[in-house]
C-alpha cells in the first residue's frame, strides 16, 4: 500500500509497505530495521519475533525515543515485559502491533512531532 505520493527529505516517512517490506522515503527495505524521524533507517539484527532479546531493546533505548512502535510481522504479538525493561525504566512506551498498523502509527506520531522509533521485524536482517 502506498501511503504518500511524494517523498519527504526532511523526515524519514513510511511511503509504502506490503507483506515483504517497507518503503522509507520511497527507498525499499526487506529486512528488519529501526526508523526515527530525523536519522536514516538502520538495520536491526532481528531475523524473527522469537529472536528478540533485551539487548535489542537496549539498543533502541540509547536513541532516547518517547515511544517505540514495534512491528511484529504479519500479526500482532506482544513482548515479555522483561525484554523491554530498559525502555520501561526510562519511561519509554513500547506499543506492539502488526507491521501495517505500526507503519501507519509511526507516520501519525512522527507528523505530530513525537520522538518515535519504528522497530520493524521484516525477515532476515542484513
Amino acid at each position: 500500500m502506498k501511503l504518500h505520493s511524494s517523498t519527504t527529505q526532511q523526515y524519514q516517512t513510511v511511503t509504502g509497505y506490503d507483506e515483504t517490506g517497507v518503503e522509507i522515503n520511497a527507498q525499499r527495505f526487506d529486512y528488519s530495521l529501526l526508523v526515527m524521524p530525523e536519522t536514516p533507517p538502520r538495520a536491526w539484527d532481528v531475523p524473527h519475533f522469537e529472536a528478540l532479546t533485551a539487548e535489542h531493546f537496549e539498543k533502541i533505548e540509547q536513541d532516547k525515543p518517547d515511544v517505540v512502535i514495534l512491528g511484529t510481522g504479519d500479526r500482532q504479538r506482544f513482548v515479555h515485559p522483561k525484554l523491554i525493561a530498559a525502555l520501561l525504566e526510562r519511561r519509554i512506551g513500547c506499543e506492539c502491533m502488526d507491521n501495517k498498523a505500526a507503519c501507519r502509527t509511526y507516520n501519525i506520531l512522527m507528523g505530530e512531532g513525537r520522538r518515535v522509533t519504528l522497530a520493524l521485524i521484516l525477515g532476515e536482517a542484513r
